[in-house]
């Protein structure tokens, strides 16, 4: 009996159990929260269940999984060495539809309009006392764009990468929740009701010369964007060209699949109880918010404008849209307007901001970095 017993304190004292602290229990329960919106709620459970996951096994104490020589430790390689945000790009490039963004390109305004609340996010953590490296990364989570905050802070701001990460990915999951209050706030049941003229269609030569022309333009007016900007090119000239299906596929599905899940378990690795539960973490979660509440609210108050200026024409629900979560944001402009009005169709008004964004997400990213990265 006192072998057993002798035996069983053996296991008990290298179990996880004992190291379990307060910072892993409310992890866990974050981690079951993120599982619960993702495969009961299906808030974006491509994103968010990766992520929940990772959290759920780096805050298993004793594992290993996250130290070095651990699997979680290699597989995060490609996040600070911004490997998985580019490759994710030429994904989101070869998935992307440009042609609702060049039958009316003026939409472009409405991207640029829905990068406010970097702008605000980065003003409010500087009066936080972050510094402008810092601030430059919590401030692009106003993009809605998860690969874009990762690039940028993983150069500018490491130190707060995890944070950034999570904040990131978290709104953009939680899109469906957060855009369509901000939306019925700022327009009227009449605003809502707007029918668009339908767009025009797009000529093959359009679309291939889209993707070259813009990353030339863009290379040589930042080149600091290049990576960003020329792999999300790359992965719309493949789509678009005609003669490289196989490859187009591959980058929308086998490539970008793969890349997606290390890249979503990797955040969530980052989600350690010991580092990530710090006052500096909250500061970043609520900018965070700010960030993407202003960005929804720029580009629907523009869109207003731009409704003013067309006569009418205009829906400004489309202005939502303009924060870089393709098609996220654009599925949740449809979902608002068709609520109210069944027959109304918008989503294909809404992909040309929402495809502007990831253009100028990625543009002010490189702003950022050229001004700040030395």
């Amino acid at each position: 009996m006192e072998l057993y017993m002798t035996a069983l304190k053996g296991v008990l004292d290298q179990s996880g159990l004992v190291a379990l602290t307060g910072g892993n229990l409310l992890m866990l329960l974050i981690s079951f929260i993120l599982l619960y919106l993702a495969i009961a709620k299906d808030f974006e459970p491509l994103l968010l269940m990766p992520i929940a996951f990772g959290c759920l096994i780096v805050n298993l104490p004793l594992s290993g999984i996250i130290d070095e020589g651990g699997f979680l430790y290699y597989v995060m390689f490609g996040i600070r060495h911004e490997i998985y945000p580019i490759i994710i790009f030429m994904g989101i490039g070869a998935l992307t539809d440009f042609g609702p963004l060049l039958a009316n390109p003026v939409t472009f305004l409405l991207g640029a309009a829905a990068q406010l609340g970097v702008f605000v996010a980065v003003i409010g953590a500087m009066f936080m006392g972050f510094t402008i490296q810092e601030a430059a990364g919590i401030g692009i989570i106003g993009g809605a764009d998860g690969p874009t905050a990762i690039y940028l802070c993983a150069k500018l701001a490491p130190a707060i990468l995890p944070a950034v990460a999570v904040a990131a990915y978290s709104y953009m999951s939680l899109v469906p929740l957060i855009q369509p209050p901000v939306i019925k706030l700022l327009t009227t049941k009449k605003d809502r009701g707007i029918k668009m003229e339908q767009l025009r269609p797009v000529s093959r030569t359009e679309r291939i010369l889209f993707p070259i022309i813009s990353t030339i333009a863009c290379g040589l007016v930042l080149p600091a964007a290049v990576p960003l900007i020329g792999m999300l090119m790359f992965g719309n000239l493949l789509r678009e060209c005609g003669c490289t299906d196989r490859l187009s596929q591959a980058a929308q599905n086998e490539v970008l699949n793969a890349t997606t899940i290390f890249l979503g378990i990797s955040v969530g690795g980052t989600m350690n109880a010991d580092t990530f539960l710090t006052v500096a973490t909250i500061k970043i979660i609520f900018l965070g918010l700010v960030a993407f509440i202003f960005s929804t609210a720029g580009g629907v108050v523009f869109g207003q404008i731009m409704k003013v200026l067309s006569g009418g024409k205009i829906n400004p629900v489309i202005g939502a849209a303009g924060v870089s979560a393709v098609p996220m944001a654009a599925r949740v402009c449809q979902k608002v307007v068709q609520k109210e009005f069944p027959g109304s169709y918008v989503l294909m008004h809404a992909m040309g901001p929402n495809v502007a964004g990831v253009i100028g997400t990625a543009v002010a990213a490189g702003a950022m970095l050229t001004l700040l990265g030395q």
